[in-house]
């Protein structure tokens, strides 16, 4: 498959799938197959959506290195085909990250979630140096995850340009630093598949081809109508059907998180409301309460209008 092919597929809402755990907290390999047949069922195939596994909202980091091998690869046997599958990597040097890459490309993944290394305290040249030597080493597509707010994560918009030189780049996921303004992204959405972490609305203005957000795994044919909406250039209905679900969620999940956190736990949350179990988050994430599960499943059911069921 080629780069643009791959750009191809890395478009509209990002469902950042969880990882069902059982209750001992190992890997529910046989979930995660049914959860699979269930979100293509429900609409997130190639060309509308990308399922992307072991990222840190699917709790990536907290899974084994001989954990989310197979749990991609059962991703990617459950789809069949039909759907567009990223990997996520994590914070790891070059030689390692490589290695996952190679890993991930005998799985099946379409393409790979790439952050800088941050652990290495990278500087510019360091990190345009660390996706050149990986976009030379693999023949599947490179999502860079400009994951600013972190140490040693930012990407300054004239490194992502010089970007433009590696073969296996496909896609940039943006959000802007303070200090940046979010239409910088004009200035490469020419070249990637520019995916919105925040700000979905004015990407796709832009030539943003997809966005990050919580609810997909949990209620696809909601992302999917955003998507219809962005993609038929009705920005005010589609600014308000996400503008409002977000806030909602947005503000019940900070609740949660003061309680205790960890970035699964509101998708798995909302999963439980829709009827799709996936267990508990590892420690020291501790489970949603009760009340909690009752708060949430009013908001989904009485403001958001979601068909939860009984």
């Amino acid at each position: 498959m080629n780069i643009e092919e791959i750009k191809s597929l890395i478009v509209g809402p990002i469902a950042t799938v969880p990882t069902p755990f059982d209750d001992e907290f190992e890997v529910d390999y046989g979930k995660m197959h049914e959860l699979t047949q269930m979100w293509v069922d429900e609409g997130l195939v190639k060309g509308r959506a990308v399922l992307k596994v072991a990222a840190a909202m699917g709790e990536g980091p907290m899974l084994r290195d001989d954990e989310w091998p197979y749990l991609l690869r059962t991703v990617v046997q459950a789809a069949n085909d039909k759907a567009a599958i990223v990997c996520g990597l994590h914070y790891k040097d070059t030689k390692r990250t490589i290695e996952d890459a190679k890993r991930a490309q005998d799985m099946g993944a379409h393409a790979l979630q790439v952050c800088p290394p941050v652990f290495n305290m990278p500087s510019q040249d360091d990190i345009f140096d660390y996706f050149a030597e990986l976009s030379e080493a693999i023949d599947i597509g490179i999502m860079v995850y400009h994951t600013h707010w972190l140490s040693g994560g930012r990407i300054e918009v004239d490194t992502i340009l010089r970007m433009k030189e590696l073969k296996q780049i496909a896609s940039i996921k943006w959000s802007a630093p303070e200090d940046v303004e979010h239409s910088e992204m004009s200035k490469f959405a020419d070249a990637f598949s520019v995916i919105a972490n925040g700000y979905a609305i004015e990407a796709h203005k832009l030539g943003g081809r997809g966005y990050i957000n919580v609810t997909a795994s949990a209620y696809p044919a909601h992302d999917l109508k955003v998507w219809d909406l962005l993609e038929s250039g009705n920005y005010e209905e589609a600014d308000k059907l996400f503008t409002s679900t977000d806030d909602a969620l947005r503000d019940f999940g900070a609740k949660m998180d003061a309680r205790s956190g960890g970035q699964a736990r509101l998708p798995k949350a909302l999963m439980d409301v829709m009827g799709f179990n996936v267990g508990p988050s590892r420690p020291p994430s501790k489970p949603i309460n009760a009340n909690e599960l009752a708060e949430l499943k009013d908001i989904v059911k009485n403001q958001l209008g979601w068909p939860v069921p009984n």
